[in-house]
């Protein structure tokens, strides 16, 4: 399954036609070529915020899911382990992806409270 696939399966089961990217200022996710094929893709951004590991929704939320989710199993190919952290991604419900944005904000006011100060753990 190819990205574009990936976002029309997540239209499709979530009966949404709005889709809204998270990602970090990282140079593969604001290159030129992402821009256009996410813009293609009707793909709506939240901001970018600079750079901290406190904001790192992949890093917080998805990596440790994912990895929960596929602890133990051996992939014979690239391919198949990507496959499975898309299956993932797209089995993920709802609920839990509105609860990391509710943990990003509580992370967000506990960076502008104390000033930008970073936290091992919040």
């Amino acid at each position: 399954m190819c990205l574009p696939e990936v976002f029309e399966e997540l239209r499709k089961n979530k009966q949404q036609r709005r889709i809204s990217l998270h990602h970090d200022n990282a140079s593969c996710h604001t290159s030129a070529e992402t821009n256009r094929f996410l813009e293609g893709q009707k793909i709506e951004f939240t901001g970018n915020l600079p750079y901290s590991p406190d904001f790192a929704l992949n890093d917080f939320y998805l990596l440790p899911s994912v990895k929960n989710k596929v602890r133990g199993q051996r992939f014979s190919s690239r391919e198949e382990a990507v496959d499975a952290f898309k299956r993932h991604v797209l089995e993920t419900p709802q609920s839990q992806r509105k609860k990391c944005y509710k943990n990003l904000f509580q992370r967000m006011q506990k960076c502008i409270d104390y000033l930008g100060e970073y936290f091992e753990k919040l």
